[in-house]
């Protein structure tokens, strides 16, 4: 059985989620998704969704058999106990790949680190959609727009 492990925030689930995990399943038989801990999330604004509900969402997809949350601590302790064949990274998650094999290798992990290429839709992050909804539901010219929910 090969396993497979994801890592991400997941905040603002969008398509590109969808697909970042469904290429990461078709590469094994069971996927594991461990989703990011606010207090760790720091390349970038703090997520919007609570991680108990982030981690809920991603539970709830089809591709995924297991979603764990980050460790406080230590990025490598699910890795280590989850003990993945596989480990997928979003074409856009800021690790360098030669440095991530190298500190698996130091903790007698053994994964193969494989990027997945991007999702070509046009609202594939949550800083697009966020930019969206600002920009048709806030920031429009249409002064009967502002704060109308829809």
């Amino acid at each position: 059985m090969i396993r497979v492990v994801a890592t991400g925030t997941f905040d603002i689930l969008h398509p590109g989620h969808l697909y970042y995990l469904e290429e990461s399943r078709k590469l094994g038989d069971e996927l594991y998704v461990i989703v990011a801990r606010d207090a760790n999330v720091k390349h970038k604004p703090k997520p919007i969704i609570p991680e108990d509900q982030r981690l809920r969402m991603v539970a709830a997809l089809k591709p995924v058999d297991h979603a764990v949350p980050g460790d406080l601590h230590d990025m490598f302790r699910p890795i280590a106990e989850i003990r993945p064949d596989i480990i997928t990274l979003g074409f856009n998650q800021h690790f360098d790949e030669k440095r991530l094999r190298q500190n698996l290798r130091e903790r007698g992990l053994d994964a193969e680190v494989v990027r997945i290429s991007a999702y070509s839709g046009s609202l594939a992050s949550s800083s697009k959609i966020i930019e969206r909804i600002l920009n048709t539901r806030y920031l429009s010219s249409d002064p009967g727009c502002h704060g109308r929910e829809g």
